[in-house]
Protein backbone atom coordinates (compact mmCIF):
# COMPACT_ATOMS: atom_id res chain seq x y z
CA UNK A 1 0.00 0.00 0.00
CA UNK A 2 0.91 3.45 -1.05
CA UNK A 3 -0.09 6.71 -0.01
CA UNK A 4 1.29 9.63 -1.60
CA UNK A 5 0.59 12.33 1.54
CA UNK A 6 2.26 11.82 5.03
CA UNK A 7 -0.96 14.02 6.45
CA UNK A 8 -3.84 12.22 7.74
CA UNK A 9 -4.28 9.79 4.53
CA UNK A 10 -1.91 6.60 6.17
CA UNK A 11 -4.03 6.50 9.37
CA UNK A 12 -6.85 4.64 8.53
CA UNK A 13 -4.82 2.34 6.57
CA UNK A 14 -2.56 1.39 9.18
CA UNK A 15 -6.04 1.39 11.93
CA UNK A 16 -7.84 -1.10 9.23
CA UNK A 17 -5.59 -2.52 7.23
CA UNK A 18 -2.65 -2.67 9.96
CA UNK A 19 -0.19 -2.25 7.16
CA UNK A 20 2.25 0.01 8.74
CA UNK A 21 5.63 1.12 7.71
CA UNK A 22 7.20 -1.10 10.21
CA UNK A 23 5.86 -4.10 8.67
CA UNK A 24 6.52 -2.73 5.09
CA UNK A 25 2.74 -3.11 4.48
CA UNK A 26 2.78 0.94 4.24
CA UNK A 27 4.62 2.92 2.18
CA UNK A 28 4.62 7.03 2.08
CA UNK A 29 5.58 8.99 -1.08
CA UNK A 30 5.01 12.33 0.00
CA UNK A 31 3.75 14.05 -3.08
CA UNK A 32 0.74 15.73 -1.25
CA UNK A 33 -1.84 14.25 -3.13
CA UNK A 34 -4.80 12.50 -1.31
CA UNK A 35 -3.86 9.46 -3.43
CA UNK A 36 -3.74 5.68 -2.21
CA UNK A 37 -2.30 2.64 -4.29
CA UNK A 38 -3.59 -0.90 -2.65
CA UNK A 39 -2.24 -3.85 -3.53
CA UNK A 40 -1.65 -7.39 -2.02
CA UNK A 41 1.66 -8.55 -1.31
CA UNK A 42 3.46 -10.12 -3.72
CA UNK A 43 4.35 -13.50 -3.82
CA UNK A 44 8.22 -14.89 -3.48
CA UNK A 45 9.76 -14.12 -6.86
CA UNK A 46 7.11 -11.61 -8.10
CA UNK A 47 8.11 -8.22 -8.61
CA UNK A 48 5.20 -6.30 -10.18
CA UNK A 49 1.51 -7.19 -9.10
CA UNK A 50 -2.01 -5.65 -10.08
CA UNK A 51 -3.00 -2.85 -7.47
CA UNK A 52 -5.66 0.12 -7.71
CA UNK A 53 -5.06 3.83 -7.40
CA UNK A 54 -7.95 5.53 -5.89
CA UNK A 55 -8.16 9.40 -5.64
CA UNK A 56 -10.69 11.43 -3.57
CA UNK A 57 -11.90 13.20 -7.25
CA UNK A 58 -13.04 16.54 -6.55
CA UNK A 59 -14.81 16.59 -10.07
CA UNK A 60 -17.09 14.76 -7.68
CA UNK A 61 -16.76 15.95 -3.96
CA UNK A 62 -18.13 19.34 -5.54
CA UNK A 63 -21.61 18.20 -5.38
CA UNK A 64 -21.30 17.81 -2.01
CA UNK A 65 -20.82 21.53 -0.61
CA UNK A 66 -19.13 20.83 2.54
CA UNK A 67 -17.18 17.88 1.71
CA UNK A 68 -15.41 19.77 -1.23
CA UNK A 69 -15.09 22.68 1.06
CA UNK A 70 -13.22 20.95 3.59
CA UNK A 71 -11.21 18.92 0.33
CA UNK A 72 -9.86 22.23 -0.58
CA UNK A 73 -9.56 23.93 2.35
CA UNK A 74 -11.61 26.82 1.74
CA UNK A 75 -13.60 26.60 4.95
CA UNK A 76 -12.90 25.49 8.51
CA UNK A 77 -14.79 22.50 9.23
CA UNK A 78 -14.92 20.23 11.92
CA UNK A 79 -14.07 16.07 10.68
CA UNK A 80 -17.56 15.27 13.09
CA UNK A 81 -19.36 17.35 10.24
CA UNK A 82 -17.29 16.29 7.34
CA UNK A 83 -16.87 12.72 7.90
CA UNK A 84 -20.25 11.37 8.03
CA UNK A 85 -20.84 13.54 4.12
CA UNK A 86 -17.96 11.44 3.29
CA UNK A 87 -19.77 8.15 4.46
CA UNK A 88 -23.09 9.09 2.96
CA UNK A 89 -21.40 10.02 -0.44
CA UNK A 90 -19.76 6.48 -0.50
CA UNK A 91 -18.21 5.57 -3.96
CA UNK A 92 -19.44 8.71 -5.71
CA UNK A 93 -16.40 10.82 -4.36
CA UNK A 94 -14.02 8.81 -5.58
CA UNK A 95 -12.20 7.81 -8.52
CA UNK A 96 -9.88 4.76 -9.49
CA UNK A 97 -7.66 3.44 -11.84
CA UNK A 98 -6.02 -0.24 -11.83
CA UNK A 99 -2.30 -0.25 -12.39
CA UNK A 100 0.80 -2.52 -12.22
CA UNK A 101 2.74 -1.67 -8.85
CA UNK A 102 6.19 -2.46 -8.43
CA UNK A 103 7.03 -4.49 -5.69
CA UNK A 104 10.19 -4.99 -3.28
CA UNK A 105 10.82 -8.76 -2.88
CA UNK A 106 10.49 -9.45 1.08
CA UNK A 107 13.61 -11.13 2.08
CA UNK A 108 13.92 -13.09 5.26
CA UNK A 109 15.50 -10.90 8.48
CA UNK A 110 19.16 -12.32 9.12
CA UNK A 111 19.65 -11.55 12.56
CA UNK A 112 23.67 -11.15 13.66
CA UNK A 113 25.31 -10.73 16.99
CA UNK A 114 27.75 -7.51 16.62
CA UNK A 115 31.55 -8.52 16.86
CA UNK A 116 32.16 -5.24 18.77
CA UNK A 117 29.17 -4.33 21.36
CA UNK A 118 27.69 -7.50 21.36
CA UNK A 119 24.07 -6.37 20.34
CA UNK A 120 21.62 -7.96 18.34
CA UNK A 121 21.37 -5.93 14.76
CA UNK A 122 19.03 -7.06 11.03
CA UNK A 123 22.11 -7.89 8.67
CA UNK A 124 21.54 -6.99 5.39
CA UNK A 125 25.03 -7.60 3.17
CA UNK A 126 26.94 -9.67 5.31
CA UNK A 127 28.46 -7.14 7.70
CA UNK A 128 29.76 -8.03 11.45
CA UNK A 129 29.25 -4.74 12.95
CA UNK A 130 25.97 -3.17 13.74
CA UNK A 131 25.39 0.79 12.23
CA UNK A 132 26.65 2.35 15.29
CA UNK A 133 29.56 0.07 15.60
CA UNK A 134 30.34 0.95 11.95
CA UNK A 135 29.97 4.87 11.99
CA UNK A 136 32.56 4.66 15.18
CA UNK A 137 35.56 2.83 12.98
Amino acid sequence: MTCETKSCMPDPFQILAGATIGNNGLKIVNLGKMAVTVNKQAPEGVHSIKGVRIILDPEKTKYYPKLHAWFLNTEKLPHTEVVPILLDAGEKVYSWKFMDVEVPVRKKKRIQCCESCGEMFIQHDNELLCGGCTEQC
